[in-house]
């Protein structure tokens, strides 16, 4: 299965999601790819948009396994089982903190500047990415999300891979994936047109 581009993903992905309808859902993009997808995934089931500012903080020398995440709010989760066993000092976790905070704040200033925050607490909150091959950034989100105490949380992607279904399952109460390839190489390569946004192209999916 190969997808035209992120909004084809998101109206295909949102009619897996027509039973969240009625649950006046908010749903939640992942800047910056997951917010073209999310938004086609609202136009089908409705509800509110937002998006989720998350940043992981990745291991210096291996940046997909998470050692924490931070997130808008001054909110901050630490993985202690993977500082202990990677071995990362404090001056290590603390650099790539200040370099995660500096990108998170940058977000928020662009962002939050036009999209004031919608609460997660009580919501069916349904967080919405292009796709997950190690899901290490969407399980920070979930971590982040769970702090807002969300009545439902669900995690949608188009694309897939076993592994990272698994991780995130653990995590949130359920996990919407029409395509799971046997063999994931990247997201992108589930897409024809895999382009990187830019800030503005976010703004415009976000306006009301």
């Amino acid at each position: 299965m190969i997808y035209p581009d992120r909004v084809a993903a998101g109206r295909s992905l949102g009619g897996s999601l027509n039973h969240l309808r009625a649950a006046d859902p908010l749903v939640l993009g992942l800047p910056r790819g997951g917010v073209p997808v999310a938004a086609a995934v609202r136009s089908v089931i409705g509800g509110d948009l937002d998006v989720l500012l998350v940043r992981k903080l990745g291991v210096p020398w291996q940046p997909e396994l998470a050692m924490g995440a931070i997130g808008e709010g001054g909110v901050r989760i630490l993985n202690d089982d993977v500082l202990e066993h990677s071995g990362v000092r404090p001056e290590q976790l603390a650099a790539v903190e200040q370099q995660e905070l500096a990108e998170l704040e940058r977000r928020q200033q662009v962002l939050r500047a036009l999209v004031p925050p919608v609460p997660l607490k009580d919501r069916t909150a349904v967080i919405v990415d292009d796709g997950m091959a190690t899901g290490a950034t969407v399980v920070a989100a979930c971590e982040i999300a769970r702090l807002h105490e969300p009545r439902l949380l669900v995690v949608a992607v188009p694309v897939s891979s076993l592994e990272a279904l698994r991780r995130v399952e653990q995590l949130c109460d359920r996990v919407v994936c029409p395509y799971v390839p046997r063999v994931l190489g990247g997201v992108g390569g589930a897409y024809e047109d895999f382009h990187q946004l830019t800030d503005d192209e976010v703004l415009t999916l976000l306006r009301p």
